[in-house]
């Protein structure tokens, strides 16, 4: 049977820390939630290892409480992962700065992103890369995403239903690649359609236990990957739940 992963190389990680300041915006008098955004910002990031300022900018910007359902828009500051719907989450804001800072991106980026979600994900991304395009494999929520990042006014991320394992070769090859669902091994289709020295970040482990975030940067045939912390994704399904 042909193996459909690509072979990864592990290395040690090393972290730099940088200070950062982030501006503030100055519509807290029109959103209710302005105040817990900052305060998350502040407290759950910066106060951490998020220095980035384009990632801090984003996340600030970013209205989290509009990507979880309004019964739940009183929590959608807190630093832990909410449910969506259809047995998926939203992962929690740390997580979402992490993922986004690793990948060291800029505005001439073109980034793919597989899990849509709610669509959180690929706001925080379009706030700082040229195009994102995103793959969900709910239809459902792959519509609805689509539909509210489409009323928020975003022109640079285009989302399809469809299955992530494969990738989107029409586009290829990306800048950088992000997995908001486990792995247990990197799909070959994805690794294919990552440009050389750009860089891939997931959680990379079995399904239902602790994972690794880790970030890979493409070198040649090979990835070279780092593990960042220990974390827990739902798992992808489709292609990469059948045995290999």
């Amino acid at each position: 049977m042909k193996n459909n992963t690509l072979k990864i190389i592990p290395t040690v990680l090393s972290y730099l820390l940088i200070l950062n300041v982030c501006p503030v915006s100055s519509d807290s008098g029109k959103d209710p939630f302005f105040k817990s955004r900052h305060d998350m910002v502040e407290n759950d990031l910066k106060a951490r290892d998020i220095n980035d300022p384009a990632v801090l900018k984003a996340m600030e910007k970013v209205k989290r409480h509009i990507f979880v359902d309004k019964s739940m828009q009183g929590s959608a500051y807190g630093d832990y992962p909410m449910p969506i719907g259809q047995r998926q989450t939203i992962s929690q804001p740390y997580i979402v700065a992490l993922m986004t800072q690793s990948l060291r991106l800029t505005k001439k980026d073109n980034v793919l992103e597989i899990g849509t979600g709610s669509g959180y994900q690929a706001a925080v991304l379009a706030e700082i890369v040229n195009h994102v395009y995103s793959i969900e494999i709910k239809p459902e929520l792959a519509h609805k995403a689509k539909k509210l990042l489409k009323s928020l006014g975003y022109k640079n991320i285009t989302v399809k239903a469809g299955d992530g394992f494969y990738g989107w070769k029409e586009h290829a090859p990306f800048d950088a690649i992000i997995l908001t669902c486990s792995v247990e091994e990197i799909p070959l289709p994805l690794a294919g359609q990552l440009k050389d020295g750009g860089k891939i970040i997931m959680p990379l482990g079995e399904k239902f236990w602790i994972q690794s975030l880790v970030i890979g940067t493409k070198k040649g045939e090979d990835i070279e990957i780092k593990n960042l912390i220990p974390v827990r994704f739902v798992p992808m399904t489709g292609k990469a739940e059948q045995k290999k």
